[in-house]
C-alpha cells in the first residue's frame, strides 16, 4: 500500500444496530447482575458478565464472523495494556508499509489501526493490509473459527488490583460522556471493587478471563504468546522480540543494527502515543456519543493501585487470585 494514503485515519465498517437488534431477546433471557452504574446491568453469558451493548456485539460476532488461517487476535480483558500491546503490534507487523513519519498511529487512535471483531469492526479496502484483530472476550467465547483454524493471538494481563482501579477511571470517564451528570451515579470505587472480587465487570470474572488463555497457552505455546504487563513493563526490549517472532517478522541483523526495536518502543511509549495530538484531542463515536481519545491514556504506571485502594483492600483481592488461580502454574507474585 502506497504512503500517500496512509497518514489518512483509518475507516472501519461497523455492523448496524439493525444487525444486532435481533440479539435482544436472547439477552433478555439471560441472568442479569448489578452494573457500576445505575443505568446499566450486566449479563451472564457463557461463565461470564457482559454490558448489554457489548453482548450484542459478541453475539454477533459468534454468528458471522469468520477467521482466516493467518489471522492474529490480540487479546485482553479491560485496562490491562491493551492500547499499548495493540501499538507495537501493529507497528512491528507494518513497518515494512510505513516509516516513522507515516505510520498510521500518528493520526489514528491505536484502537481503529487494530480493529475489535466484537464490536462489529472491520477494515475497508482503504486499511493497512495487516491480518491483526483485537478482541476483549474470555477464550471461551471467541468465535469458533478463530479456534479450529488454529489463529494466532497474543493475550496480555495485568495486575487485578492495577486493572481494577484503571477499568474503574476508564468507566467513569464514559458514563460522564455519555450521559453527562451520571457519573456522580456510578459506583463508588470501594463497592466497585466489591463487585470486581464477585467477578462481576465487564468480560469478568477476571481470574477466569485471565485462567482461559493460560491453560491454552499451555496446551498451544506455538498459536498462542501469553504476556504479562509488568513483565512487558520491565523487559520491554525482550518481548518485542519475541512479539516480532511469533509475527513471523523477526528483527533483521540491519534492524538491530539500525535500532529498530529501540524506536518502536520509544513510538509506542505511554509518553509517545499520549503526547500525540490524535490522543490529546481525537474522538471517537461510541453508541452516537462522541469519546475523547484521551480516554484510553491515564498513567500506565505500575502498582497505581496503591493510590487508590487499601492495604487491606489489596491483600483481600490477592487472596482471592491466589485461590482463584491455585493449581495452575499462573501467578501475579512477582
Amino acid at each position: 500500500m502506497e504512503s500517500s494514503s496512509m497518514s489518512k485515519p483509518i475507516i472501519a465498517s461497523k455492523t448496524s444496530s439493525e444487525s444486532l437488534e435481533k440479539y435482544k431477546d436472547e439477552i433478555s433471557g439471560l441472568p442479569h447482575g448489578n452494573g457500576w452504574s445505575p443505568s446499566q446491568h450486566l449479563c451472564l453469558h457463557k461463565g461470564f458478565w457482559f454490558y448489554p451493548h457489548f453482548l450484542q456485539g459478541v453475539l454477533h460476532a459468534r454468528d458471522h464472523f469468520k477467521a482466516k488461517p493467518n489471522d492474529v487476535f490480540i487479546c485482553s480483558s479491560m485496562k490491562t495494556g491493551c492500547t499499548w500491546i495493540k501499538s507495537l503490534c501493529f507497528l512491528i507487523a507494518t513497518r515494512t508499509q510505513f516509516d516513522d513519519s507515516t505510520s498510521p498511529l500518528r493520526t489514528t487512535v491505536p484502537h481503529d489501526c487494530i480493529p475489535f471483531l466484537e464490536y462489529g469492526e472491520y477494515y475497508t479496502e482503504a486499511g493497512p493490509k495487516t491480518p491483526l484483530f483485537a478482541s476483549h472476550l474470555p477464550y471461551t467465547c471467541l468465535p469458533e473459527s478463530v479456534i479450529d483454524l488454529g489463529c494466532k493471538i497474543v493475550y496480555l494481563c495485568r495486575d487485578p488490583k492495577d486493572t481494577y482501579v484503571s477499568m474503574w477511571h476508564f468507566f467513569r470517564k464514559v458514563v460522564a460522556t455519555i450521559a453527562p451528570g451520571q457519573e456522580d451515579l456510578f459506583v463508588p470505587i470501594e463497592e466497585g471493587f466489591g463487585l470486581f472480587c464477585k467477578g462481576m465487570s465487564s468480560y469478568g470474572p477476571y481470574w477466569e478471563h485471565v485462567l482461559g488463555y493460560w491453560k491454552a497457552s499451555l496446551e498451544r505455546p506455538n498459536k498462542i504468546l501469553f504476556f504479562k504487563y509488568e513483565d512487558l513493563k520491565k523487559e520491554t526490549e525482550a518481548c518485542v522480540r519475541k512479539l516480532a517472532e511469533f509475527l513471523e517478522c523477526p528483527f533483521s541483523i540491519e534492524e538491530e543494527r539500525e535500532g529498530t526495536v529501540q524506536n518502536i518502543i520509544k513510538f509506542c511509549s505511554f509518553e509517545s502515543l499520549s503526547n500525540l495530538e490524535v490522543n490529546k484531542t481525537g474522538k471517537q463515536v461510541k453508541r452516537d456519543k462522541f469519546v475523547e481519545n484521551n480516554i484510553y491514556f491515564r498513567k500506565g504506571k505500575v502498582g497505581d493501585w496503591r493510590n487508590y485502594l487499601s492495604a487491606e483492600m489489596g491483600e483481600r483481592l490477592d487472596n482471592i487470585i491466589e485461590e482463584k488461580l491455585s493449581g495452575s502454574g499462573m501467578t501475579f507474585k512477582n
